[in-house]
């Protein structure tokens, strides 16, 4: 059977393109097109009154790291706000999060897999 092999890319509207492509490159290393590294992707809807992002956004992006400690670090010196939640997020079987908001209001979710 034909399948899907992976995610070709996330596409979204912004108010300021250039300046919310830069963000990411800046913040989280993303230059746009690049090759990820082999890893899990989580592929799941959510229920239209779910609580684990905000009511009025359609979408939430997942992005694994590979070191979230020195993340969060890298982005609370930039001035962006980090939210944790270790008691309710956190699991030895689901890994470490990170909540953040790129400029645009967008909410990004920062994933350390177990190991």
């Amino acid at each position: 059977m034909t399948k899907v092999t992976g995610i070709g890319g996330v596409f979204f509207r912004a108010r300021d393109t250039a300046a919310l492509s830069q963000w990411y490159k800046d913040h989280l290393g993303i230059p746009g097109f690049w090759e990820q590294e082999a890893g899990m992707t989580v592929f799941a809807p959510f229920t239209t009154d779910s609580t684990y992002f905000p009511a009025d956004r359609q979408w939430m992006i997942n992005l694994r790291v590979d070191d979230l400690k020195a993340l969060m670090a890298v982005l609370r010196d930039a001035g962006i706000a980090v939210e944790t939640r270790p008691d309710e997020w956190d699991s030895p079987d689901t890994g470490q999060f990170a909540r953040i908001h790129d400029p645009e209001g967008n909410p990004i979710e920062l994933w350390q897999p177990p190991k």
